[in-house]
């Protein structure tokens, strides 16, 4: 690059702030937790701001200001999913003191004496839209749908959007059931796989569940990202390797920073 000339930044991208899935991976921070940040054009929102995200955005290179956010999406309530997101609010409207942003988030996580955002914070944002099933959604110049209700101990739903030309799905936690592949056909999916093999008592994606998915829905691109203990111990960038040669499709593993343009 010739002096002087300055390297604009992309405006179509989305990065991963953390790749942490589980309990045990977030407490000890194998993973960071900081969600996924996605800019599409002009529009910035954040998915699941968990514990660390604000670090995760001034860590950045280059660095994300979470006070330029339109918009927070919750997939769900659960703290690996929303631990930030007060913080989060807190930058997006300035302190309070600019009422501005969206956030998107189930009934689950504001309609109860428990509620993720503090009362006091309730206020600050220009408005909080309840997610419900296969529903349409817009802040800023970015629009997505919500899949089906998933099965997940509390309101959980999926995600589905464009950047560009390209459609992006998410499929946040759940246990897989057939009609997951009714919604997510995409170009690129990103699943949330916690276990190498699947938990009957435990209601999230395993590495098998992850291998049905991708054959069913046949994806441009796969990343797996949410990960456990047991898909760290064995080694989440040889299984994606591994998938990717049995299957014949683009199956990578997610890592803390890595950034998918569009």
């Amino acid at each position: 690059m010739a002096a002087g000339v300055i390297k604009k930044q992309k405006t179509n991208y989305i990065k991963f702030l953390g790749t942490a899935g589980a309990r045990f991976v977030m407490i000890n921070q194998l993973r960071a937790s900081g969600g996924i940040w996605v800019s599409a054009g002009d529009t910035n929102l954040i998915i699941d701001p968990g514990p660390g995200s604000i670090v995760r955005c001034s860590n950045s290179r280059p660095k994300l200001n979470p006070v330029k956010l339109d918009g927070i999406i919750l997939t769900h309530r659960h703290l690996d999913h929303s631990g930030d997101v007060n913080v989060m609010i807190e930058a997006m409207t300035e302190g309070g003191f600019k009422k501005r942003g969206v956030v998107f988030c189930p009934e689950d996580a504001v309609k109860r004496e428990d509620s993720v955002i503090l009362k006091h914070l309730i206020d600050f944002p220009e408005r909080i839209e309840i997610l419900g099933p296969e529903r349409k959604y817009k802040a800023g110049n970015f629009e997505f749908q919500t899949s089906m209700l998933h099965k997940h101990p509390v309101e959980t739903y999926g995600l589905k959007f464009k950047i560009n030309k390209a459609t992006i799905s998410l499929m946040s936690d759940t246990a897989y059931f057939a009609g997951l592949k009714e919604f997510y056909k995409s170009d690129i999916l990103i699943l949330c796989v916690v276990f190498v093999e699947p938990r009957k008592d435990i209601q999230h994606l395993s590495l098998r569940d992850a291998e049905l998915l991708i054959k069913e829905l046949k994806p441009k691109k796969t990343i797996l990202t949410h990960f456990g203990m047991t898909i760290l111990k064995a080694n989440p960038y040889k299984l994606a390797e591994s998938l990717s040669h049995k299957l014949g499709i683009d199956v990578v593993s997610a890592y803390d920073g890595m950034t998918i343009d569009f």
